[in-house]
């Protein structure tokens, strides 16, 4: 499958390459967000991504597609990540793989014991960037 097209914000890529010089770039995460990082086929400014774009901070709603599962989640950088309160960290699998999506997308989500889900993205419930809002 080839992976979708995806739109990022300068300040974010700028921010996410802060991060990955700071850790170990030979963990699974941090390879995985630099090779999103570095496919990204549009570069914009935070003041004109579309409002229906994936950003650093952004809440989503999307769809499993097998089971019908909806979830409700929010991209944010490893620090405030809080799987109970659905903050998924930049650098985990579904983290990376939302970055810079368009509703309407889909990714395939690796999930435990080598099954690989399919996720939609139905809805940018709120996106910081779009807003001004940017927090780290």
């Amino acid at each position: 499958m080839t992976a979708p097209s995806i739109t990022l914000t300068r300040l974010d890529v700028q921010r996410l390459e802060r991060l990955i010089d700071s850790l170990d770039d030979t963990l699974p995460g941090v390879i995985a967000l630099q090779t999103e990082l570095d496919r990204a086929d549009t570069l914009v400014g935070h003041d004109e991504v579309p409002a229906d774009v994936v950003t650093m901070n952004s809440r989503v709603h999307c769809r499993e597609e097998s089971s019908g599962k909806d979830y409700h989640l929010t991209l944010v950088y490893p620090k405030h990540a809080n799987a109970d309160e659905g903050k998924v960290s930049i650098l985990a699998p579904v983290g990376s793989a939302l970055l810079g999506l368009k509703v309407g997308q889909h990714i395939d989500w690796p999930a435990p014991g080598g099954k690989t889900l399919k996720l939609t993205l139905l809805e940018v419930e709120s996106q910081p960037a779009n807003g001004g809002d940017f927090p780290e």
